[in-house]
């Protein structure tokens, strides 16, 4: 089969089903018929779709390097208006009396560009935040303007985070202490004594109920913040005797922030309502069930159970919240309260693509054929290596990879003892890894291969060199395992030919993606385009939650270029906002080097070097000229 007929027989339908664009993709992101990955924020209008290779040229026309995070800011008003609108139908079809408000924790993605936009494509649906230090608050405060919206407190609060607070209440925000630990309500009383203003008081309970995941210890008796019930009473007994039970207003749970499993998520709901139920009964005004996060997102697009997905859609998840809680309300004669949900991260995972570019390629073939015969004086375990490699069958494959492993590592150990030269240590890893790509070869024949054998594709898979660092952009790719869709952007009209990995440039063992999301499974490598000598593109998508503040300054590459996109209806597009990445004296600066200083210490060095001879002065205008650039550079691989 030829190299045209290879090409004729891929289509765009193959990639669609080998990147599972269309599981994950919640019908934002598609491919063309010129096989580039489209973003189409309206799902009620196909033809206000954009390439990302159009963007692309567009960014590279306006001087900004790969890597660039993208943000469409169409997206996230999409999945606001989703959430809130799923919400309201499902009250409707229910007949719920109470309403919804939705609201953003900060954590999940803290820069100044998401949050003005969330309050901003959310004031429609008073669509508030949530916050968890005072930094947050501050933040929050100088973003919001819709006055009904929530601003729901969390975290330590000490005496300047609670007096703020409590002068935002009496400039008309709904804002919300709720209390963690118990000590915290002495605190709120004296302070809202003091200043004579009336605070609104919220409760997290620890919940019996706990989630699967990634984050299973944030719900349970031994979670960490909120309050059993035993503390409950006594805060309620509290508020009664300082004749602020008035003041209660608001109950909360968290039970994670990626729950895959719907039975979970109705269980906590079933449990908390029953909480608030009783705190009614105990004389509280109530209102307000704030029911945390956990609305996961389908990363994988397996539609299951599974820690990076979720087997539940957004109207189940909103329909069982609502049933749930008019279920237990109804049966206690209580009224429906205000439903609040904390969904940062549906919110926010759509609305950012990180794209780079590809480098450098380390292919698995460059270790080369092996020959027909052996020079005589070489050593006898090469001479045995070579032996497996020339009688290797299907029927002997376990046999013979268990001897090739022996024989290398036996090699390997002649070599550090002297016992063979460089150049035949070099001449048996080519027998060993021609030998393994035979063994993977064979494999594939195989309907039970052996259980040694599962992950051999992985050991033969090709490395390829991206412009952009892991720790940086998607740390919790390194941290916790967590799988994002990664994929060409173009190119899609091709077989994609090779097995990869993928390493950063970060220098770092570590600094690599080897696990990818599968339908079925978790695959240990991703399947790119063969290099061509033009620019080849991969995207890292959803991961607009907790990556960009989540990232570190590891080997100091700092936080990439940015640009905000607005996709018209009509088909065109803005780039509404563009944020320059890091420079090298940016990240200096954040990790306590003073740039100034720097250049005046080098040019002392570079002064003592022409006193020396070593350069001439106009050597020294060139050289400083160059540590200047370096200064002043992105902090990634520049043309």
């Amino acid at each position: 089969m030829n190299k045209t007929e290879l090409l004729g027989r891929w289509t765009r339908e193959k990639s669609e089903e080998l990147y599972g664009i269309k599981n994950w993709g919640a019908g934002y992101f598609s491919i063309s018929d010129k096989g580039e990955v489209l973003i189409s924020p309206y799902k009620d209008n196909d033809t206000a779709s954009i390439s990302l290779m159009d963007i692309i040229s567009g960014v590279r026309e306006r001087g900004l390097d790969m890597p660039v995070l993208l943000r469409f800011e169409n997206l996230l008003d999409s999945q606001i208006s989703f959430l809130n609108n799923s919400f309201a139908d499902a009250m409707k079809k229910l007949n719920y009396k109470g309403e919804y408000r939705g609201v953003y924790p900060i954590k999940v993605n803290q820069q100044q560009q998401v949050v003005e936009e969330v309050t901003k494509f959310g004031q429609r649906y008073h669509h508030g935040l949530e916050v968890g230090s005072k930094a947050e608050l501050v933040a929050a405060l100088s973003e919001m303007k819709d006055k009904e919206a929530c601003l729901i407190c969390n975290g330590y609060k000490d005496e300047e985070f609670i007096d703020l607070g409590l002068y935002a209440i009496k400039m008309g925000f709904k804002l919300f202490f709720v209390i963690e630990i118990p000590g915290e309500l002495d605190i709120v009383i004296e302070r809202s004594q003091a200043l004579g203003i009336k605070p609104n008081i919220g409760i997290r309970i620890k919940l019996s109920a706990k989630a699967g995941g990634h984050w299973t210890e944030s719900g349970g008796d031994r979670s960490i913040f909120g309050l059993n019930m035993s503390q409950v009473i006594s805060l309620v007994d509290l508020l009664k005797e300082k004749n602020m039970l008035g003041s209660l207003r608001l109950l909360h749970y968290h039970l994670g922030s990626q729950i895959p499993n719907i039975r979970d998520i109705r269980s906590a709901v079933l449990e908390a309502a029953r909480v608030y139920a009783e705190l009614v009964k105990e004389g509280a005004p109530m209102g307000y069930l704030d029911l945390g996060g956990g609305l996961a997102v389908d990363y994988d697009g397996s539609n299951t159970n599974y820690t990076n997905s979720r087997n539940y859609t957004v109207e189940e998840y909103c329909t069982d919240i609502v049933e749930a809680v008019m279920s237990t309300l109804d049966s206690c004669d209580v009224p429906h309260p205000t439903i609040v949900t904390e969904s940062g991260r549906t919110t926010v995972a759509y609305y950012s693509v990180l794209l780079f570019n590809v480098l450098d390629v380390e292919k698995f073939e460059e270790y080369g054929d092996v020959p027909d015969k052996l020079d005589e004086n070489i050593a006898e375990q090469v001479k045995n290596l070579f032996d497996v490699n020339k009688n290797l069958s299907l029927k002997n494959i376990q046999e013979c990879y268990n001897d090739a492993l022996y024989y290398r590592d036996e090699i390997r150990d002649m070599f550090k003892h002297g016992r063979i030269s460089l150049r035949d240590r070099a001449f048996s890893e080519k027998i060993f890894w021609n030998t393994i790509n035979q063994i993977a070869k064979e494999k594939m024949k195989l309907k039970n291969p052996p259980p040694d054998l599962e992950d051999i594709e992985s050991a033969i898979a090709d490395i390829y060199y991206c412009n952009f660092s892991v720790f940086q952009s998607i740390p919790d790719s390194w941290a916790i395992d967590q799988l994002f869709p990664i994929m060409p952007v173009h190119r899609l009209l091709e077989l994609p030919k090779r097995n990869a990995v993928i390493a950063d440039i970060t220098c770092d063992c570590d600094g690599k993606i080897d696990h990818f999301i599968d339908l079925h499974d978790v695959r240990s490598t991703l399947p790119l385009h063969e290099l061509n000598g033009d620019d080849y593109y991969l995207g890292v998508f959803l991961v607009g939650a907790y990556q960009e503040t989540l990232g570190d300054l590891h080997n100091l590459f700092g936080d990439t270029n940015v640009v905000s996109v607005r996709i018209n209806p009509d088909g065109s597009y803005d780039l509404v906002k563009e944020i320059h990445g890091d420079s090298v004296a940016d990240v200096l600066s954040y990790v306590e080097y003073d740039p100034k200083d720097m250049l005046i210490h080098f040019r002392e060095k570079a002064e003592e070097a022409v006193r020396d001879g070593l350069i001439s002065a106009s050597d020294r205008r060139e050289i400083m000229q160059a540590y200047d650039n370096g200064l002043r550079g992105y902090t990634y691989y520049e043309r």
